[in-house]
């Protein structure tokens, strides 16, 4: 469990279901996410269990909470890559950037043979990619119309890397 001044992020639980489900079946939310948002529970339910089931000395699957209600989604897969995501009532707010460099500063601590992050965007979520850059991040590359949005399009993904520092 990680707490920061406003938040804490912490393993999911069964009883994120419903939040959860709130911000996947959420179009806002999702528009530059890895697929459209979706109106199946049992769908959320299934990725659920997948957070919950990630060996955490391999992965980091945390859900954000404000006040004790699930508002986001903070983690790391693909060994060394984050991804985050937040309901859309809660942008705005420096909420992921809290919950963002929390993680990181976890990430250095549970993999000490970590020697960057990295992160994929899509290059027209210009608020992920201000976030990763006050954090540090530096934009490596931008590949063309390389990811299928679900069937919907071909976008462009945006390439980042933290490195570590010496005193991480």
């Amino acid at each position: 469990m990680i707490h920061t001044k406003r938040l804490t992020l912490r393993p999911f639980c069964d009883a994120d279901l419903d939040a959860l489900h709130s911000i996947f079946s959420d179009p806002r939310a999702m528009q530059y996410w890895d697929r459209p948002a979706w109106n199946d529970p049992e769908k959320t339910k299934g990725v659920l269990a997948d957070f919950m089931r990630h060996a955490p000395q391999d992965h980091l699957e945390l859900g954000i909470t404000l006040d004790g209600q699930l508002i986001g989604r903070a983690g790391l897969w693909r060994r060394y890559e984050i991804a985050y995501i937040l309901h859309p009532d809660y942008w705005g707010h420096g909420y992921a950037s809290e919950a963002v460099a929390a993680l990181i500063g976890t990430v250095w601590t549970q993999f000490p043979d970590a020697p960057a992050l990295t992160a994929e965007i899509d290059p027209r979520n210009l608020s992920s990619a201000k976030l990763l850059g006050r954090l540090g991040f530096e934009l490596t590359g931008v590949e063309k119309e390389n990811f299928d949005y679900g069937g919907i399009e071909m976008t462009d993904t945006a390439y980042y890397r933290l490195k570590r520092s010496s005193d991480a």
